[in-house]
């Protein structure tokens, strides 16, 4: 009974790992994004002050 217990707890453990990985891996994508969507609407703002 204390070894699926273990077993058990051990499991969520990588589960929560893996999800926090992936979450970090998405946060760089994320910000270059947004980063590239920003200075498009920059260079949008600029193009029209011309």
């Amino acid at each position: 009974m204390r070894g699926k217990r273990a077993q058990s707890i051990l499991e969520y453990a990588m589960i929560v790992a893996v999800v926090a990985a992936a979450l970090a891996a998405m946060n760089t994508y994320l910000k270059r994004s947004i980063q590239a969507n920003l200075k498009n609407l920059e260079d949008q703002i600029n193009q029209r002050r011309i």
